[in-house]
């Protein structure tokens, strides 16, 4: 059916049907319910392209995650971070736009996505340094949120966690167990939240008197396969613990760890972030930082919403609530870990 349709069997003018839809106060209540009453009889949907152009809205937000579509898929980070943005479309009206391609096809079609007239407004994950689709939403004018805060430009909206100060947090607790020979695996050094993490684990070691070797500093990518890798290398140098910048990749570095036959955390202290569902189930159980990702995701959504009831509200930044939680891999104390002098 159409508005015309609608109109006949309301008895009324197009135009009035067209006001029913898109709440005019203008209309007298008696007609309105009787629109109301045939658009719920006939189970009317409105045309949404055609609301759009007439009201200048689509009621969707894009979310974009510029990662390669396998990333998406394997890092179970996201599907939480995706359920948290459409729980808060779900409770403010709004559909959920997912862009997912790879990041160089992403970079590719950015202006056609963002001038298209399909979105009203978009939250980007997992921000990339110097990215450039920030760059083309900052020249937009299109009103965006990110995850994450940006290093450069405080002008720009973002929901994040205290990377930096949560990581050195947790290096202190490792400290505080007596360990001194602490490495680490880094997440993405392009990305803000795998630099600010490795800045933290330096500021955690030099604050406590202890001197940063580079040979116990290597680069991860996030992914599990990535962690194995990276703990493979870290191995020769025999450190007493290990910090990894993701609990996915801590996963690879526990497997690399168990196949040498040492043990965790008895051999090899391990410690994580993000504090993923599978953590408490690892064998042993993962110390991590909790960051709340579900939460993050719907305070981005509704970031988003506030500029755009308010376009001229200037910047928002949102700092959510970290928490250190110790579990057995990190162990008890010094004496649980081999060779490890009492402090």
């Amino acid at each position: 059916m159409n508005l015309e349709d609608i109109a006949k069997l309301s008895r009324v003018s197009r135009s009035t049907v067209s006001r029913v839809i898109n709440d005019d106060p203008n209309v007298r209540e008696s007609t309105r319910q009787r629109v109301q009453e045939v658009i719920r009889q006939m189970n009317f949907q409105p045309n949404l392209a055609a609301r759009s152009l007439a009201a200048g809205k689509t009621k969707v937000i894009g979310l974009v995650i510029p990662m390669g579509v396998s990333t998406m898929f394997t890092d179970p980070y996201f599907p939480m971070l995706i359920k948290g943005v459409s729980a808060a479309c779900n409770a403010n009206d709004y559909s959920v736009m997912l862009w997912l391609a790879e990041p160089e096809y992403e970079r590719r079609t950015i202006n056609q996505v963002l001038h298209n007239g399909m979105i009203d407004g978009v939250v980007v994950a997992s921000v990339l340094m110097d990215d450039l689709i920030v760059q083309a939403l900052v020249r937009s004018n299109m009103p965006f949120v990110l995850i994450g805060r940006h290093p450069t430009m405080a002008q720009v909206s973002y929901v994040d966690v205290d990377n930096r100060g949560s990581s050195r947090q947790l290096i202190q607790h490792l400290i505080g167990l007596g360990y001194r020979r602490i490495a680490t695996i880094t997440g993405a050094q392009n990305m803000i939240a795998g630099s600010d993490r490795l800045l933290g684990y330096m500021e955690g070691l030099s604050q406590n008197g202890i001197p940063i070797e580079m040979e116990l500093i290597v680069p991860g990518n996030f992914s599990e396969e990535g962690g194995y890798a990276a703990m493979q290398k870290l191995l020769p140098h025999r450190p007493q613990a290990v910090f990894v910048a993701s609990d996915t990749m801590a996963v690879g570095a526990l497997r690399a760890i168990q196949q040498t036959g040492l043990t965790v955390p008895d051999e090899i202290a391990l410690a994580g972030f993000d504090d993923m569902p599978f953590a408490e189930h690892l064998s042993p159980p993962l110390t991590t930082v909790y960051q709340p990702v579900h939460e993050t995701g719907m305070r981005a959504a509704e970031t988003l919403f506030d500029l755009l009831a308010d376009p001229e509200s200037g910047p928002i930044h949102v700092t959510m609530p970290t928490e250190i939680v110790i579990r057995q891999s990190s162990g008890a104390g010094p004496s649980s870990a081999a060779g490890l002098p009492n402090p």
